[in-house]
Order: C-alpha cells, then structure tokens, then sequence
C-alpha cells in the first residue's frame, strides 16, 4: 500500500475536505483526488462516499482510515528513532540536576564527554522537586532527583546511588565517645535544614512524620555549605548526606550518623515514561558505567 496515498486519504478523512487536506499538504486538490482514487483502485473498493461537500466513510473506508492511522503513527515513531539513532553522533540533551546532585556528577561528565563528543549536553539546575515537576510536564526528558519521587507524577524512576545521612553540628554538641545519633534525638534539637523545595528536605520531613517528631526547624537555606556554616556557629544541626561530609573540615564540627532508623539518601533519574531517546539512554549508560549505585 502507497503511504503517500494513505496520508492523503487519512488526512481528507481528518479535515473531511479535499480542499483543506491539499492546502495542509501543500499539494493541489487535483493530486488528492488522484491519490485517493489510486488508493482506491488498490484497495479494491470505495473509501468515501462524496455528497456535494460532505465526505462518508464506506465500511471499507472506516477500517483503512483507522489501520491507516496506527500504521502512519508507527512509521513517524519509527522516523524518530532512527533520527535519535543518529542523534548519537549529532544530537542533544539536556539533563535536570539539583545542584547538591550535580557535584558527584562530575566523572560521569568527563565520561560521556569522551564517549559522545558530538552530543550537546546542557544541564538544567533545579531543586529536585521542580525537576519532578518539569520532566512530568515534558519540559526535561530526563533528570535527576532525590526519592521518593512525587507520587501523584506517575514518573518512571531509577535509582543510580544512596548515602547515609549525617547530622552535623558546633564542636562540642555530642558526647566525643558517640558515633551515631538516633532520629528520636533530632526532636529535642534546632535544626537548619535546605528549603522545603528539596528532595532531601522532603524526605526527612516524612522521616519526621513516621516518627512522631515536631522538628525544631530554625533555618533553612538554599546553599548546603551556609547550613553548615550555621551548624558551626551553633545555630543548630544540619543534616546532610555522606558525600559532603567528607568534603567538611571535620576538627571543628561534631558529625553523626544517623540511625533508627537509618535514613539514606537515594539519588534517581526520573522519566515520564514515554519515548526516551537514544541520547539519553547514553547518558543512563554512562551513570551506570561511572556511579553503579554507589554507596548503596
């Protein structure tokens, strides 16, 4: 069967006018016809019947204009992979990070620079719940975040890594001989935590509710080393995820590990679930390559 015909034929049926379906085409209302009858002849039957103006599907015509459709529809998905097939060697992606993220993510840049050099990658720094948001839209065909994910999203997520979460605090808050901290405790301190738009804000507020803890919330930022700027002034304890505290110069702060329970970090790409392109299931490659799921 042509597929030039079926597209006329599918698109007068769509529009229910030669006129409207050549002007859409951009082809004369002649060349339809023609390509209409041709499919006709091919089909072995009428497809329409024409009263004046107004275009009637025959029986035939119903099940080739529905068929024609799904078959059109998996010709363009098939044109669309091929093209991200390609893409691989001329393509783009763009990539949502939280900026807490995006400083372990710097091997796995080095490594899909070297692999993919003729892919534009651009990362797109947001908190983690407004990526959620964005990738659920179709504005970002893929980011990262911290789980759990949004549940009323119905996002497809993958986790890539987890990390403990350590409370930080001045030098001298808890006893030297402690190397952990219990949730329970976290109730009777201040804390200063990142703004409620974070991932990991989110999380340990749910940890907070299963717990049956008010927490003592005294300041929250944006800027994860500001938290810990406050911590060491004594304002309160900064809960923070292992990665940075490696990063902190430990003599002048307290840092405890939390436990019962044992919250985690859990970094995870998200995705709507649709159509992921080649590009990015490069980039998943290489974050499976680099990260495996460190710290789990």
């Amino acid at each position: 069967m042509d597929l030039r015909s079926l597209r006329y034929f599918v698109e007068t049926v769509r529009l229910n006018s030669f006129t409207q379906a050549a002007e859409t085409l951009h082809v004369t209302q002649s060349t339809i016809s023609k390509m209409v009858r041709q499919l006709e002849d091919e089909v072995g039957a009428p497809l329409l019947i024409r009263d004046g103006r107004k275009l009637t599907l025959t029986d035939t015509g119903a099940i080739v204009y529905a068929r024609g459709q799904d078959l059109l529809a998996t010709m363009a998905e098939m044109t669309l992979e091929l093209r991200d097939t390609q893409a691989l060697q001329r393509g783009s992606l763009t990539v949502g990070i939280p900026p807490m993220i995006n400083l372990l993510f710097t091997p796995v840049l080095k490594a899909f620079r070297q692999r993919h050099p003729a892919i534009a990658l651009t990362l797109r720094e947001d908190t983690g719940q407004a990526i959620e948001r964005q990738v659920a839209a179709g504005e970002l065909e893929i980011g990262l975040t911290v789980l759990p994910a949004d549940p009323l999203l119905a996002l497809e997520t993958e986790p890539i890594a987890s990390y403990p979460i350590w409370a930080v605090a001045a030098h001298g808050t808890f006893p030297k001989t402690r190397s952990t901290l219990k949730l329970t405790a976290l109730a009777k301190l201040p804390l200063v935590l990142l703004k409620d738009d974070f991932a990991l804000t989110r999380s340990l507020r749910n940890a907070f509710r299963a717990a049956d803890i008010e927490p003592a919330v005294v300041a929250q930022s944006g800027q994860w080393d500001w938290l810990v700027a406050m911590a060491s002034a004594g304002m309160g304890v900064a809960l923070l995820p292992q990665p940075f505290i490696h990063r902190l110069a430990i003599g002048h702060l307290d840092t405890l590990r939390l436990v019962e329970p044992e919250l985690q970090w859990p970094v995870a790409h998200v995705w709507n679930g649709r159509y992921l392109s080649h590009a990015a299931r490069a980039w998943l490659d290489v974050c499976h390559d680099v990260l495996g799921r460190r710290g789990a």
